[in-house]
C-alpha cells in the first residue's frame, strides 16, 4: 500500500489529487472498503465518500511530500536561485503572506477572518452563500441591480438566525484573495440565469476593481436579512444604518486585500457584501457572527512556523 493510501490526519490540510486532474481539500481521510472517506476543508467539516480508484494516489502522495514542514526548506537547500527565480518565490510568498505571528494566508481560501481564541491568533474562513448559491468558498457571482432612488428593502435572505462562523473579537481584520482573475471570468466560466441575475462561478479570487463592505444583518426567526443600502454614499463622511465604515489595504504584491472596521462591531450577525459597480452588487455574501462566548471554529487555521528560505550560492561554472 502507498503511503498516501495510510489514514492521514495531519496537522494541516492536504489534497486528495484525482485521476482527472482536479482534488479535494481535505483535514483528514482513510479507506473504507473500496470508498474513502474524508473531512472536507471546503464545505464545513462535512463527512463525504469518493470511489478509490478515482484517486490518483501517486500524485496525493507527491503532493503530501512537497507540503510537508521542512520540505520547502529542504527543496530550496538542493536548489540555487537564479534572480528571476527569486522573483518568483517572493511571489509565491506574497500569495500566502503572513498576518500573525507564524500565521499565514493559505492558497486555496477566498475570504478569511483573523480571530482570536483564547489569546491564539487564529485564520477563519468564510464561506459564501445566498438564496441560489450552496455554501462555496469558491468565488461566486450572482448579480443584481440596486436602484439608487429606492428606499432600503430586502436583497439576500441567509437561512438560520445565526451563521455558523462566529468570531470572538469585535475588530479583528477580513482578508479578501484578489486579482486571480479579470471580471469577465475564465473562458470555462458558466452563467445561470435566474430571475435576471447572472451566476458565474470564478476561480478563487475576486476582482480588484470590487468593493467591499461589511454590513449588519436584521435577524428574524431562522432567517438573516441583508438589505440595500445606498451605493453613492460608500467611502464618504457619511453614515449608513448598518454598513460599517472600514479601511482598505492592499497587501504588498496585490494578492490580498485587507478590510478592517473602523469600529467595533457589536455582538450580532453580519455579512461581507461585493459592490460590482455603482448599480450592482453581488448576491453571494459572506456571513458572519461576533459573539465572544461561541466555541472555536472548526475550520479555523492556527498558527504554524515557517522556517526561513535559504537561497543556494550559484557555483562558478567550471
Amino acid at each position: 500500500m502507498a503511503v498516501a493510501q495510510q489514514p492521514y490526519n495531519g496537522p494541516q490540510r492536504t489534497r486528495l489529487v484525482l485521476k482527472d486532474g482536479s482534488y479535494q481539500v481535505v483535514t483528514s481521510y482513510h479507506i473504507s472498503g473500496k470508498n474513502v472517506v474524508y473531512t472536507s476543508a471546503e464545505r464545513g467539516g462535512s463527512q463525504e465518500e469518493i470511489p478509490s480508484n478515482l484517486i490518483d494516489w501517486e500524485a496525493t502522495e507527491r503532493y503530501q511530500k512537497d507540503h510537508a514542514p521542512g520540505a520547502a526548506q529542504a527543496a530550496q537547500n538542493k536548489v540555487q536561485l537564479d534572480p528571476e527565480l527569486q522573483k518568483e518565490e517572493a511571489d509565491l510568498r506574497a500569495r500566502t503572506p503572513d498576518v500573525a505571528p507564524n500565521l499565514r494566508l493559505p492558497e486555496d481560501t477566498s475570504v478569511l477572518a483573523l480571530d482570536t481564541f483564547h489569546g491564539t491568533p487564529e485564520l477563519v474562513p468564510l464561506a459564501q452563500s445566498s438564496g441560489e448559491l450552496n455554501k462555496q468558498t469558491a468565488h461566486n457571482i450572482l448579480k443584481a441591480a440596486i436602484n439608487p432612488l429606492s428606499t432600503s428593502h430586502q436583497v439576500v435572505e441567509l437561512k438560520g438566525s445565526r451563521s455558523p462562523i462566529q468570531l470572538h473579537v469585535p475588530d479583528g481584520p477580513l482578508y479578501i484573495r484578489v486579482g486571480d482573475d479579470d471580471t469577465d471570468g475564465p473562458a470555462n466560466a458558466f452563467e445561470v440565469n435566474t430571475h435576471g441575475a447572472k451566476q458565474q462561478q470564478v476561480p478563487i479570487g475576486g476582482s480588484d476593481k470590487s468593493t467591499y463592505v461589511i454590513v449588519r444583518c436584521d435577524v428574524r426567526r431562522d432567517v438573516r436579512i441583508v438589505s440595500s443600502f445606498n451605493i453613492s454614499m460608500i467611502g464618504t463622511t457619511k453614515r449608513q444604518e448598518d454598513v460599517i465604515p472600514t479601511t482598505v489595504e492592499m497587501l504588498p504584491g496585490g494578492h490580498w486585500m485587507k478590510l478592517t472596521p473602523k469600529e467595533q462591531l457589536d455582538f450580532g450577525e453580519y455579512a461581507l457584501l461585493e459592490i460590482l459597480n455603482e448599480k450592482e452588487i453581488n448576491l453571494g455574501v459572506w456571513d458572519f457572527g461576533v459573539h465572544p462566548n461561541a466555541p472555536e471554529n472548526r475550520e479555523a487555521i492556527k498558527p504554524q512556523e515557517r522556517k526561513k528560505a535559504t537561497l543556494g550560492i550559484r557555483k562558478p561554472i567550471e
